[in-house]
C-alpha cells in the first residue's frame, strides 16, 4: 500500500518548479502522524500495555516487508545451486539496480549493499525508535521505502534519479535521518571485525568523499563494512569466493546487532539504576 502512496505522493509533490525537498519531507511525514497520533492517544492506559503493544507492532513492521538475512540466503542458495539468473534476480533486491551483466564486480556490488542494507533495514529503524519511539521508526522506514521505490522505478523506465527531481529530494530526507545511525554502525562494523583495517578504509571514505550526502553515507557503509570483513576471506577458494562475501557481509552484520543490544541493554539497565 505504501507504493500506490509514494506514487500518488510523487504526483502531487514532484511537480515541475516544485521545492522538491519540503514537499518530500511533507510526503513522508504524513503517513508517520497516525502513528504519532496513536501513541500519544494510548499515553499511560493501562499502566502503558497498549502503548507498549502499538510499539512493538510498529517496530516489527518498520523492520519489514522482508527480512535482510532471507535475502542473503536465497542469493547464496542461488549461487551454490549455479543458478546465475535467479542469483541476479536476488542481487537486484539488495542492489537496488540491475545485477545482470557486472561480472566480477557483481561480488564487491553485494557486499557494500549488504553493509548499507543492514542501515536501512535494521540499525537505523532501532536508533530512531530509540529517541522518538514508534514514529521514529516508521518516519525512517517510511523514508526508506518511499526513496527504494522511486528508484525501483527509475530502473524499471531505464533512466536514472534525476537530480532535483522528487526521488532525488526523498532520497536527500533520507540521507539526513540516515547520517547519525550510519556513523555509529560503521563504528560497530570496526568493532565486529578487523578494527585496523576498517577504521583504515574509514579514512579512504572521508578522503574521498561522494557528492550527495545519502550517497557519502552509503560509501562510509560500505567502505568500513568491507575492511572489516577482508582479512577472513584470505583463505577461502576464488570459486567459493562470491557466496563466502555475502555469508561474511551478513556474519559482520550479526555480530554488529548483538553489539548494538548489547549496548542498549546497559542503557537501559543504568537508566533503571538512576
Amino acid at each position: 500500500w505504501l507504493d500506490h502512496y509514494c506514487d500518488w505522493a510523487a504526483r502531487v509533490f514532484g511537480r515541475e518548479g516544485g521545492s522538491t525537498v519540503p514537499g518530500a519531507l511533507v510526503a513522508v511525514a504524513l503517513p508517520v502522524v497516525p502513528v504519532a497520533a496513536i501513541d500519544w492517544m494510548l499515553g499511560s492506559h493501562l499502566l502503558g500495555l497498549l502503548q507498549l503493544g502499538l510499539a512493538v507492532l510498529v517496530l516489527l513492521v518498520s523492520f519489514g516487508p522482508r527480512d535482510l538475512r532471507d535475502e542473503i540466503d536465497d542469493y547464496v542458495a542461488a549461487l551454490e545451486r549455479g543458478d546465475r539468473t535467479e542469483a541476479d534476480k536476488r542481487a537486484k533486491e539488495l542492489l537496488e539496480s540491475d545485477a545482470a551483466g557486472r561480472g566480477a564486480g557483481l561480488r564487491d556490488a553485494v557486499e557494500d549493499a549488504i553493509f548499507v542494507q543492514a542501515n536501512n533495514r535494521i540499525f537505523g529503524v532501532i536508533l530512531w525508535f530509540m529517541l522518538l519511539g514508534p514514529a521514529g521508526a516508521w518516519l525512517f522506514r517510511v523514508s526508506d521505502l518511499m526513496r527504494r521505490r522511486v528508484a525501483f522505478e527509475a530502473l524499471r523506465q531505464g533512466r536514472p534519479v534525476a537530480p532535483g527531481s522528487f526521488g532525488h529530494a526523498l532520497g536527500v530526507v533520507h540521507g539526513l535521518l540516515a547520517w547519525i545511525p550510519a556513523r555509529l554502525v560503521a563504528a560497530t562494523y570496526a568493532m565486529a571485525g578487523s578494527f585496523e583495517d576498517a577504521v583504515g578504509n574509514w579514512r579512504a571514505a572521508v578522503d574521498g568523499a561522494a557528492s550527495g550526502l545519502l550517497d557519502r553515507t552509503e560509501d562510509l557503509l560500505a567502505r568500513v563494512g568491507k575492511g572489516s570483513l577482508q582479512p577472513s576471506l584470505a583463505s577461502i577458494a576464488p570459486e567459493s569466493l562470491d557466496a563466502a562475501t555475502a555469508r561474511g557481509a551478513w556474519r559482520i552484520v550479526s555480530r554488529a546487532t548483538w553489539i548494538w543490544l548489547v549496548v542498549i541493554a546497559l542503557l537501559v539497565l543504568a537508566g533503571e539504576a538512576a
